[in-house]
């Protein structure tokens, strides 16, 4: 039966708690999956190739506990079919009858379809009897179902996360209704997330409702809206097994659901993929938002203003289009308005790159004609609008509060090309981003008198490089790097490197300059003049620190 066929939340709850049990019991996590298969099988999986995986675990065969891994495994990783009686005994307290009325299981031949295929979204299971009860040689997994572990502001944690069958398990290309589990995108946005307290957010796309999740880290009330029934119902079983309250599911477009509310934060992974809307061309919900071209992240930036508190956050993942002698991350800050802004540009693909990427990510393979078919859709497409390259990035919007109130923003605008490695940020960026909105409110509070008072302290992981021609007493280039962060590196001129140099908390940035001016023999109020929007500028990205407040 469907979810939708239930007739007590409880008993799904009680499922749902079960279900908990056993794959605690099991050990059903990451680090024991990567154990089990080993690095080599664990990185064939990430390229969509199981059969590593699959030869690893025919090496635990039998019950116990590496057996009931493996069966784990082998239902809801690999989407391989297992005897019932294995099923049931990785899953003692759920049972294989609980499994098919939580439309976790289904028999062979009618559970691996693709996601979305019944008229109504339903998570179904394959025609079970009415109390889930079937005869099958062998059952199968109707629902992708793998351990999360992650890394935060807070500290370690891990979840059981709940999504449609892959592209591996289903052995063709994803339905147009498929609910995505954890990808790439999913794992940057949460990262990204700024992880401070906050009252309310609005969680814009739920999906399979990671984000949600995340922000439940830091949130007291969380609203999470999307246009997929499919979604909303796989979302609210996510926040149930893994014992999360107060999330709110809301069904609809954009910001319709949330009409004339406002919230502290605004998270938000868009279907942000630029889609031919031309017959023929598959619309998968997770990717695709239905508009032409960028239109969808356009919309989800200029609407952010009217549900944003004063003083709040919106942070998103989006692409814009590059055209013909246009910039595309001028036209991304375009659609930030009177907003706070900082745009980072994270990388740029051809459009025939692009095309290829997300054909493929949906299943169809190169060299068949669909795949010729849908490129050359799509490459019609960017030809009408004169779009030649499409930008990928990180979005962070912030309402300015306005007046002398707490939380008062001063003029952040940052738009940014960061097209290297990121680095080193255990527990996720958002602790970066967050301490460079802090130290940039900060330091642009002060006007160029009150910041040369201040006694600045290199960070922690800004080294210092020099770069010399062979035989040369004085540097050609010299540079600092982050460690951390966005591992930025910034190019220094004599001045900047000997005030960067000296920066160890103990002398304000005008006794530095003044001992510099004299030993250069130039005017101090001339370097002062020189450094000072250098200085403002390190402390933004985080490599000069200001002292603690």
């Amino acid at each position: 039966m469907s979810l939708d066929s239930v007739p007590d939340d409880r008993r799904t709850s009680a499922l749902l708690a079960r279900l908990r049990d056993d794959l605690g019991v099991a050990g059903f996590t990451v680090a024991a999956l990567d154990a089990l298969w080993g690095p080599d099988a664990a990185a064939a999986l990430h390229r969509g190739e199981r059969v590593p995986a699959r030869r690893a675990l025919a090496r635990h065969t039998g019950h116990g506990a590496s057996g009931d891994l493996a069966t784990l495994a082998e239902l809801f990783v690999l989407g391989l079919p297992v005897p019932p009686s294995e099923a049931a005994h990785a899953l003692p307290a759920l049972g294989v009858d609980g499994a098919i009325e939580l439309g976790l299981l289904g028999p062979v031949g009618t559970a691996a379809m693709p996601s979305g295929a019944g008229a109504d979204g339903d998570l179904a299971t394959g025609g079970a009897g009415p109390h889930g009860d079937v005869a099958a040689a062998s059952v199968r997994a109707a629902l992708d179902l793998r351990p999360y572990a992650f890394s935060d502001a807070r500290g370690d944690g891990h979840w059981w996360i709940l999504s449609d069958l892959g592209e591996v398990a289903l052995g063709h290309a994803l339905g147009e209704q498929h609910v995505l589990g954890v990808g790439g995108a999913s794992l940057t946005l949460a990262g990204l997330m700024v992880p401070t307290p906050a009252r309310t957010v609005l969680d814009l796309g739920t999906g399979c409702g990671i984000q949600a999740m995340h922000a439940s880290r830091f949130a007291e009330r969380i609203v999470a809206t999307d246009i997929s029934e499919r979604a909303l119902r796989l979302a609210r079983l996510n926040v149930e097994l893994n014992g999360i309250d107060g999330v709110e599911f809301r069904l609809g477009s954009l910001y319709d659901p949330v009409a004339g509310e406002r919230f502290d934060r605004i998270v938000s992974n868009p279907p942000f993929v630029i889609t031919p809307r031309s017959p023929g061309v598959p619309e998968y919900e997770y990717r695709d938002g239905g508009m032409v071209g960028d239109a969808i992240v356009e919309a989800v930036m200029r609407g952010a203003a009217e549900h944003l508190e004063p003083g709040g956050i919106a942070q998103l993942l989006g692409n814009w289009e590059v055209r013909d002698g246009g910039d595309g991350l001028e036209r991304a800050r375009a659609w930030a308005g009177s907003l706070d802004h900082w745009i980072v540009e994270r990388e740029v693909q051809h459009v025939t790159e692009y095309a290829e990427t997300w054909i493929r990510d949906g299943g169809t393979r190169p060299g068949t004609p669909d795949f010729d078919r849908l490129y050359d859709a799509w490459l019609d497409d960017f030809e009408r609008r004169g779009v030649r390259e499409i930008g990928f990035g990180y979005v962070l919007l912030r309402r300015p509060a306005g007046g002398e109130a707490p939380g008062r923003t001063f003029g952040l605008a940052r738009t940014e090309r960061l097209h290297g490695a990121l680095g080193a940020h255990e527990g996720g960026l958002g602790t970066h981003v967050a301490d460079c909105l802090a130290a940039h409110d900060r330091q642009a509070a002060l006007d160029d008198a009150a910041l040369a008072a201040t006694r600045l302290a290199v960070a922690a992981d800004v080294t210092e490089e020099r770069h010399y021609w062979p035989g040369d007493d004085h540097p050609t280039a010299m540079l600092l790097r982050q460690g951390g962060g966005f591992g930025r590196a910034v190019g220094l001129d004599t001045g900047l490197a000997a005030l960067v140099g000296a920066s160890d908390g103990e002398l304000s940035i005008e006794a530095i300059v003044a001992a510099l001016a004299e030993l250069l023999d130039v005017d101090a109020t001339a370097l002062a003049a020189d450094v000072l929007p250098a200085v403002r500028a390190l402390i933004d990205d985080g490599m000069l620190r200001l002292p603690d407040e």
